[in-house]
Order: C-alpha cells, then structure tokens, then sequence
C-alpha cells in the first residue's frame, strides 16, 4: 500500500486490522510511518487478536505517537464496542463472521476511508454496500462513500489545560496530555506532589477477578495490564516498586468455591492468575492457609509518590508546575477557566480544567453535585522483622507488604469519620485481620502506633469517574448519557478509592484520547461505566419513574 498518498500529514490516521495475527502486518506499517517525514502526526492501529485475555488491550509503544489496541472479541461485538473513526479497513478471514458486522463499521468508517478484503461472501460484499462501501470492480476494494452525517466531538480551540490535583490522577493525566503535545498547567495546593491520598508508603497494584466478569473485573483487568507496560514505559529505575507477586487468600470454604468456580470459567494464563489449593498455597505462604489463594505473579507494590514524580518528570518543559498554591478558586473567564489564588493572583488560564484532586473536588462548585465520599484510611507501619519476611504481598481482608524502607505497611482501615490523626483502634483492627491471616496472634503485640492517615475518593458504585463533567443545573429531558448537559471544558478523574495505582494510568490515557479525539482504549460500555453523568442519569431517569 502506497502510504504517502494515503494518510498524508493529518493529524490522526486510524487502521483497523481484522487479523493481527503474529503483528507482522503492524510492524510493516509501523515501518512505513517512521520511514515518511510526511506521515500523519499520530498513527493509530487497531486490531482483532487472538488474546488469551479478553476485552480491549491498548499496549504502550516506543513512540508516544503510536497506539496499538488490540480486541479480543467477536469482530461485530468488538466494533459495535469501539469509539473510533476509520481511514483503512482491513478485512482478511472473516468468511465466518456472518454480515452484521457491516452495520457497525458503517458507523466508524470515516468519509473516504479505504476497505481492502480478501475471501468476503457474496452476502458479506452486499451487505457492506449497503453500510456505504462502494466498491472497485472485483469485490476486494472499497471506499466509504455514505453520505450519512457522522456526528464528531471537536477538540478544544487550544490544546493546552489546567490540572487540578498532583497525586496519581493529576500526574498521569499532565503525563498524559503533555505527550500529545499540550501545554498543562499543574497546581496544588501542598509544596509537593503525592501528599494526600496518593502519599503512602507503598500502595497495591492487583487485577481483580469474577465469575461473570463484570464491568468492575473488566476495566480492573484493562487498567492493570496497560499499567504494568506504562510503568515500564515511562521509567522503571525511578519508581520504587517490586513485582513480586501478589497472593490474595480465599476468606473461608464458601469463598474458595466461588474462586474454584471462576478459575474453571475462565482458564486465566498462569502469569496473570493462578488459583493455588491449599497445600500449594499453605507452601507457598508458609503458615495455612486451608481455603487456597490466588496467586498474581504480576502484582506487586509501589511506592505512590515515586510513580508521581516520573510522570511528571516525563512531561518535560510542556509543564508549568504550580506547587504550595493553597486554597484555589476556579473561575470562568470568555472560553476560558482561570485558576486564582486566595491573594487574587490569576495561577493559570486554559480552555480545558481537569479535577484531579479527589476529595478535595467537592470544594469545586462543578464538581459538588458529584456522589463522592472521603473515606479514611488507616495504614499501620511495622518495623521490619515484626512481621514475617515474605515475598510477595499478602491480602484478604487486609494486606500486608514486604519490608520498604524498613517498614512493612498493612491495613488500611475503611472507617467512616474524618479524623486525621493516627489512633490505636485503627492500628489494632489492622493487626488483627493480619494476624488472623498468618494465624500469628503474637504479631504486633507490642508495636508503637505508626502509620498515615489518608482519605480516599470513593463513588457509590466503586468505579472512577472519568470523563466531562454533568450540569445538574441544566434542564431539559435527560435520556442517554449524551443527552447529558456538560460544564463547558471541565473534566473529572476522580473517585480512584484505593486502586489509584492500578487506574491512574489508563483513565488518563481514555481521558487524554477524549480531549485530542483519538479511538478510545476501552468498549464503549466501559467508558460509560466511568462517566462522570452516569450518576445524574440514574437519578432523572428514577424521578421520571416515581
């Protein structure tokens, strides 16, 4: 394919591929764009793959131009699920894949976008003319010629944005964006980033597991692949971490059941799960563990603020740090939101406001609709060698890592009040669910009360917001979420709870591909889930019922 009259120097050129198979087709293409000084700015290649895990895998390149998404899924159900506008299409061994496809990508082809085929029915060939696709004589060439109007987010009229918050959700996000060429301003109120809920000694990263393989267990499983290869990416020497491994102990024989039932339904491959019978797990661990576990080979710890301070080292110059600002007011200004300090200093002005800043974003008047709650976490710390030297992180109801520093970290306590200050009720609880983990009743015993306080971001449903934030002023009939009004530039990356570590990565990249109108990394379905309007929704759509 002659690709310099093809994709020419736009800004975007998006390839979907219906056959991955072993990359060669993509690392040929991939070839041609690095090759072209008049390639297109970002290349983005989407492709069907055989993957072992299902759902969307978008994978990290060396070139932060490039994106690579591959879906495991049904070709009909995988498009029907993807947000994304097409330049070439690419339709090889999918003789069996019936005709309903066709609706789908008559959706996403982009005006003048290009089919090639091999081996398509009869009824196939037909069924896509009648999306759009005029073909060449032959039957194997396509081009889109629908005339139909496809509706398209515009992105804002300058690329440049203000970032509220520098724990992991502000951080990724400046990471996120600065690499897609915009300018970002970072302000926070503390001197330094990571000092809240983002600042604890070391943090778990961990998929989490289902028998129906829920939304939860989905985006878990997107969130924690793409940042295993994003941590990676952006500089594993400077984060203190360590892949140990994570065993995760069923809570009793009725538990373990349920575990054995999801490892049979999903034959998981063994380096991302492995449900462990209690004498592999006894063994593994130690001291019994009669119930069984899972095994993450992946997971690990990392130490939060060092996460943060590679990201947003990675921004280089496109970052405007503006750190100790205090108590900050948000103000609208033309096109424009404007950051101003409590001496009436204007901090930084910008089209787009991204809230970042967890709990404290229920002190921002956009934001203070939203269901979010502060709940207070307990972290205990104990000296290393008053708990037992193991390998991996241990958790069930609570975890416990390895020695960091000299200290262990267990808990974290889930308590509903607002008190900052460490106490020892806390520190017992956390002791206890350890001790009844290990069986060990001495641990901890005579321990002093160290520790943090921090408050996590939690929404109702668990799920994190991501995406434009809703008017709950706004009237009018609200029936889908794009019906939903928006606060004009303000966005939300909140309600992270405790899985900043795992989400972090992934909602700034969905966030950062909404705002620069790439193909989005995850099934639509998904980023639904994570909607910010998803809770105004609920609530118009239950008044109209009562």
């Amino acid at each position: 394919m002659n690709w310099q009259n093809i994709w020419g120097e736009r800004a975007h050129f998006v390839i979907f591929d219906a056959a991955y198979g072993d990359g060669a087709a993509f690392q040929k293409t991939l070839r041609a764009w690095r090759n072209d000084p008049r390639r297109p700015a970002r290349l983005h290649y989407i492709a069907l793959a055989n993957e072992a895990l299902p759902g969307y895998r978008r994978i990290p390149q060396i070139e932060d131009a490039v994106t690579l998404d591959l879906l495991s899924a049904p070709l009909d159900s995988a498009l029907e699920q993807l947000t994304a506008r097409l330049d070439v299409i690419w339709l090889h061994d999918v003789q069996d894949a019936g005709t309903r496809f066709a609706h789908a990508l008559g959706k996403l082809a982009a005006p003048g976008a290009l089919l090639d085929a091999e081996s398509l029915t009869h009824a196939q060939v037909a069924t896509l003319g009648r999306a759009g696709f005029a073909w060449e004589p032959g039957g194997q060439r396509a081009v889109y010629a629908s005339r139909r109007p496809q509706a398209e987010a515009a992105p804002p009229r300058a690329r440049h944005a203000i970032v509220i918050g520098a724990g992991l959700a502000g951080a990724a996000a400046c990471e996120r964006l600065c690499v897609r060429g915009w300018k970002v301003t970072l302000i926070e109120r503390h001197a330094q980033p990571a000092r809240e809920a983002s600042g604890n000694r070391a943090g778990i990263t961990m998929p989490l597991l289902s028998k129906d393989d829920n939304l939860m267990t989905r985006l878990s499983r997107a969130a924690f692949l793409y940042a295993q290869a994003y941590w990676n990416r952006i500089d594993e020497n400077s984060i203190d971490q360590a892949r140990c491994g994570v065993l995760q102990l069923a809570r009793d024989a009725a538990h373990a059941e349920v575990q054995r039932a999801i490892a049979a339904s999903h034959p998981y491959p063994l380096d991302f799960a492995e449900w462990l019978e209690a004498p592999a797990a006894t063994g593994l661990l130690g001291a019994p563990a009669p119930d069984g576990a899972w095994l993450f080979r992946q997971g690990g710890w990392i130490r939060p603020a060092s996460a943060c301070g590679a990201m947003l080292t990675a921004c280089g110059e496109a970052l405007t740090r503006r750190f100790g600002a205090g108590t900050v007011t948000l103000e609208k200004r033309g096109a424009d939101w404007c950051a101003i300090d409590a001496a009436g200093e204007v901090l930084a002005q910008a089209p787009v406001l991204v809230l970042a800043n967890g709990t404290g974003a229920a002190d921002v008047a956009q934001a203070a609709g939203l269901p979010l709650a502060a709940v207070r976490g307990q972290v205990t710390h104990l000296a290393e060698g008053a708990a037992p030297a193991l390998p991996f992180v241990l958790c069930r109801e609570a975890y416990l890592t390895p020695a960091v520093g000299g200290l262990h970290s267990l808990g974290a306590s889930y308590d509903d009040d607002d008190d900052p200050a460490l106490r020892q009720a806390s520190q017992d609880q956390n002791l206890d669910k350890i001790r009844t983990m290990l069986g060990d009743p001495a641990l901890g015993r005579a321990a002093p009360l160290l520790g943090r306080v921090g408050f996590r971001c939690v929404a109702p449903d668990r799920m994190p917001l991501v995406g434009a934030l809703p008017d709950p002023e706004a009237a009018g009939r609200i029936e889908r979420l794009r019906d939903v009004p928006r606060h004009q530039g303000v966005y939300g990356l909140l309600g992270y709870a405790s899985r900043g570590l795992t989400w972090a990565p992934l909602a700034a990249e969905l966030l950062a591909a909404q705002l620069n109108g790439e193909p989005l990394p995850l099934e639509a379905d998904l980023v639904a889930a994570l909607d910010p309007a998803r809770f105004l929704l609920r609530e118009r759509r239950r008044g109209e019922v009562g």
